[in-house]
This record gives C-alpha cells, structure tokens and sequence, in this order.
C-alpha cells in the first residue's frame, strides 16, 4: 500500500519523466530497433539513442542490451514495457469511451435494397464494433423517401440527380458489365465473342435508378458500345439488381452487373465477365443524403464510416 509520502514521492518521480522519452522508449521497444523507431518518429537514431540513455538515468534501470547490430530489452525493460503499453492501451480505451458518450442511441438509415444487401450489410459488423452505443435501423426502399414522416436520419441512393430539399454528398462512383454464371457462358460460348449475346435471356432492374428504368441499364451500355439489341428478344425484368444477380447466378440470362454489388460474387466464381473490356461508367453514383439542418454526431460517424469503407 502506498503512504502518502511515497505517492508524492512515485508522482514526482513520474513528473520528471518526460513523455517524449516514453513514447520514443515504447516505440523503440515495439520495433526494437532504435532506427526503426527513429523512422516513426521522424528523429535521427542518434536522438532516439540519446532519449533512451536519458530514461535509463533518470529511472536508475537498463532497459536494453545494445548489440552490433541489435538491441533487446532486458528483463526489466520488459516490465516497464508492458506496463507502459497496459497504461497507454487503458487510456486510449478511456478516451474511446468518452467520445462514445455522444456517439449512442438509434440511427435509422434508408438504403436501395440492392445497395444495402450487397455491399452495406455485410460490412456492417465492423460498425458495431467501433460503436457499441448506437443502435443500427436499416430500412430500404425504392423510392426518395420522406425522412420526416419515417423518422430517416441518413440515405443512401444511387441516382444521376439529387432530391432539391435534402444535402447531399458523394459516396461512391459505379460502372457497368454483363454478367453471368461460368456455365451460361460455357453453354452459350459467350467469352469473347458478343455476337452470341443475341442468343441469351438478359436480365435487368426495371428500377434500376428510378421507378421506370425498365432496360435503360442494358440500352444505355448498348449505346456506348454500338451493341444492337433486339427489341424483341427474351428477358427477365426485376424490381432489384441484386434479384436479376441472383437470376444471373443461377444460369438464367445475362445479367447487368454493377461492379460494386457483384465484385464478391465475381471474386468467389459464381460470377463470370463474358466481356471484361466492356465495362463501362455508370452516370449514376451513389451519394449519402441527409436533411440539411440536421446535426448528430451519430450521422457524421456513420457518414465517416462509410467513407471509410468505399
């Protein structure tokens, strides 16, 4: 236990120490290499050697073995060590917690279905862990909804125009390439050879970017690369990309792919790119909206979140 004297005596004692030589001493540690240490903390090894020797005085310990070529810490560099990085990793968790103290309660975000089952959901788990405190309502839908009437903090809508009333921000840009599974194009000899797209079912988000999109995906790719398609041909029209993904995946047509939606699906091979140099940009991007006088904390977290992500 220690008595009043010798707590004055520990706190002047710690007084004295000062923190540039522990945070040179704890990352000459972590490395241990004081030129590594040196290069973090934009000093010259030589600096870093004299902040060390200094410690080492004031505290009456060796704290490393110099080697040649390397140092280690001795035993009681160690204690001090793990002590010092116990100290720091309490504080830095206190500190989180103190700026959590705003960040807690519910946020409710609206998101295009498509959007949030294929590239926001799965990422939502990394979220919650930076913050505990705050409870996560995901609605979707097609429409610009009324964020009044349905208590909406934040949006996220893909589109090539912003609703007038709400402040709006650039979240992500997108492009655009057919897609199907391996064995659709296998079956229809698709690789590399657009000529047998005549011969396939093309499948499509009939909302893709407003309620009456219909073909305007596949149309708008046709234009940019003077593909013909025929008016009459055989498709599948869905209210969601990724519906006509899942369609896609399993062998019925072609698929418009938006590269931020499928790349997982395409990465794990249940997606293939029949025409890989026919990629191209969407007019539309992804942009986060929110009401223009609303200030939160929470909103400007989850919006630094997701540009954290993109």
């Amino acid at each position: 236990m220690y008595t009043e004297d010798s707590y004055l005596a520990r706190n002047r004692l710690l007084n004295s120490y000062q923190l540039s030589k522990l945070h040179t001493f704890e990352a000459a540690a972590r490395h241990s290499s004081f030129a590594m240490a040196a290069d973090e903390l934009s000093l010259s090894p030589s600096a870093v050697s004299h902040r060390i020797n200094g410690l080492e005085e004031e505290l009456g310990i060796k704290l490393f073995q110099r080697f040649h070529r390397k140092i280690e810490l001795t035993p009681e560099g160690q204690r001090v060590y793990w002590a010092l990085k116990s100290s720091l990793e309490y504080l830095n968790q206190e500190i989180l917690e103190i700026k959590n103290q705003e960040l807690s309660g519910n946020l409710t975000v609206y998101s295009r279905p498509s959007i949030a089952q294929c590239w926001l959901v799965p990422k939502l788990a990394d979220f919650g862990r930076q913050y505990p405190s705050i409870s996560l309502n995901i609605l979707t839908g097609n429409e610009n909804v009324n964020f009044r009437g349905y208590g909406i903090d934040l949006a996220i809508y893909f589109d090539d125009k912003t609703p007038e009333k709400l402040a709006c921000q650039h979240l992500m840009d997108e492009s655009m390439v057919p897609v199907c599974s391996p064995e659709y194009a296998e079956q229809h000899q698709l690789q590399g050879n657009i000529h047998n797209l005549k011969h396939c079912t093309l499948l499509h988000d009939r909302q893709a970017w407003s309620y009456d999109s219909d073909t305007d995906e596949w149309s708008s790719w046709a234009r940019h690369f003077n593909v013909t398609l025929e008016a009459d041909r055989h498709s599948m029209g869905f209210d969601r990309s990724d519906l006509a993904i899942i369609a896609a995946i399993n062998h019925a047509g072609v698929a418009m792919g938006r590269k931020k939606l499928v790349n997982k699906r395409l990465a794990n091979n249940e997606l293939v790119m029949p025409f890989p140099e026919m990629e191209v940009m969407c007019e539309q991007r992804y942009y986060i909206a929110t009401l223009p006088e609303r200030r939160d904390p929470k909103i400007d977290a989850f919006i630094g979140w997701l540009r954290a992500v993109v």
